[in-house]
């Protein structure tokens, strides 16, 4: 789950991690009184929507009196960002971050993720702060600090100071950047987060450090110990069909393919939309109904499917193992009925039950293409998809 970058500092700033002052705003009238508590002075105006990139693509504004904040906030909300991180559709702006304008010095990169190589969250950092950490990745990939974090005894103290004299920080500066990176650590253990990411990290020429720019994704299977956070969820900001498929405990991910696939399994489903792309395709979705799925899951999954209208063709692809064939198939059967399907449907089913799940299929009266075995499931449903 992602939060905007206001409700990122929030969270954060709770573990003292320093933050510049700001408010939220939605409409032109709480922009200007939210600048005018600042102080009435330089602001930023800053477009509150999912994605990186924001100020390239015009969502982040410098004011310089109560008016021209007014102006701004007029002229961003309301506007759809286009950026590298939204897909060209972009993402409409609801809501505004009106926030201190700050005397920047040096801009640093700080983030946190979980390393799967290692299985231990990775403290990151870089003195190329502003720009998108890929990008100095493949440039200049010797200017990334790494710190691998033991979950058994937590971030040290020695490892903070170390990431700061890496960064070129030095006298009491170093202290200041090793209670910040503490404390982000902290924030990131403590909600369960999947990233934590402050880019920019800034230096002020007064010599404060602060977090110009917030990111936090959360482990969706975690939520259900922290309730403040899922409450921060915002549904504006993500795909309908997806909002939709997490009513049902359905894992989809929207593509941009024409093939619909079905899947139980995440590794099973990442080898379906492998296979198809071989067969000279392109998968319109991820979707793993999981081992447990019931009927009722698989008829929702269906229509979650069809929904898409860039889906050409559709394919069913189960092993039954905990989740029979015989479920699957009913669950296919009675979604087909009730949606009147337009769109050809390749099944292949294996495992538990599925001589009665091929037995449901064939006695439906619905026009079901069967395949035998993954290579013959993706070369038929990607061939009915370009007819």
């Amino acid at each position: 789950m992602k939060v905007h970058e206001y409700q990122a500092k929030q969270i954060l700033a709770k573990f003292g991690v320093t933050t510049p002052r700001g408010e939220v705003a939605y409409t032109p009238e709480e922009a200007r009184g939210a600048a005018e508590r600042l102080g009435g002075g330089t602001v930023v105006v800053k477009a509150q929507i999912h994605a990186g990139g924001r100020g390239k693509a015009g969502g982040v504004k410098i004011a310089r009196s109560l008016d021209e904040a007014e102006k701004l906030a007029r002229e961003i909300l309301g506007k759809t960002l286009v950026t590298h991180q939204t897909g060209p559709e972009g993402r409409v702006v609801r809501r505004l971050l009106i926030e201190e304008g700050l005397d920047v010095a040096r801009e640093l990169y700080l983030g946190l993720v979980i390393d799967r190589g290692t299985g231990r969250p990775a403290f990151m950092a870089s003195s190329e702060g502003g720009v998108e950490i890929e990008v100095v990745a493949a440039e200049h990939r010797e200017k990334i600090l790494k710190e691998f974090v033991d979950p058994a005894v937590g971030f040290q103290a020695f490892q903070a100071r170390k990431l700061a004299f890496g960064l070129g920080l030095g006298g009491k500066q170093v202290n200041e950047a090793a209670k910040f990176l503490l404390g982000l650590y902290r924030a990131f253990e403590a909600t369960d987060a999947s990233l934590a990411e402050i880019n920019p990290f800034v230096v002020t020429r007064d010599g404060r450090l602060l977090a110009l720019d917030a990111k936090m994704n959360f482990d969706d299977n975690a939520l259900y110990r922290h309730p403040d956070i899922r409450e921060l969820r915002d549904l504006d900001e993500e795909d309908p069909l997806e909002v939709k498929a997490s009513k049902y405990s359905l894992n989809y991910i929207r593509l941009d393919g024409n093939v619909g696939c079905m899947v139980n399994g995440a590794g099973l489903a990442m080898s379906t939309m492998d296979i198809i792309q071989y067969a000279g395709g392109r998968p319109a979705n991820f979707l793993d109904v999981g081992g447990g799925a019931n009927e009722e899951q698989v008829k929702h999954g269906f229509e979650i499917i069809l929904s898409d209208p860039n889906v050409h063709a559709v394919l069913i692809n189960i092993f039954g193992g905990i989740m029979r064939c015989d479920i699957v198939a009913s669950g296919v059967v009675a979604a087909a009925k009730s949606l009147g399907i337009k769109v050809p449907v390749v099944v292949r089913l294996e495992g538990t039950n599925v001589e009665l799940g091929q037995k449901i299929l064939s006695e439906s009266g619905m026009n079901f293409t069967v395949a035998k075995g993954m290579k013959d499931a993706a070369e038929k449903v990607v061939a009915l998809a370009k007819s």
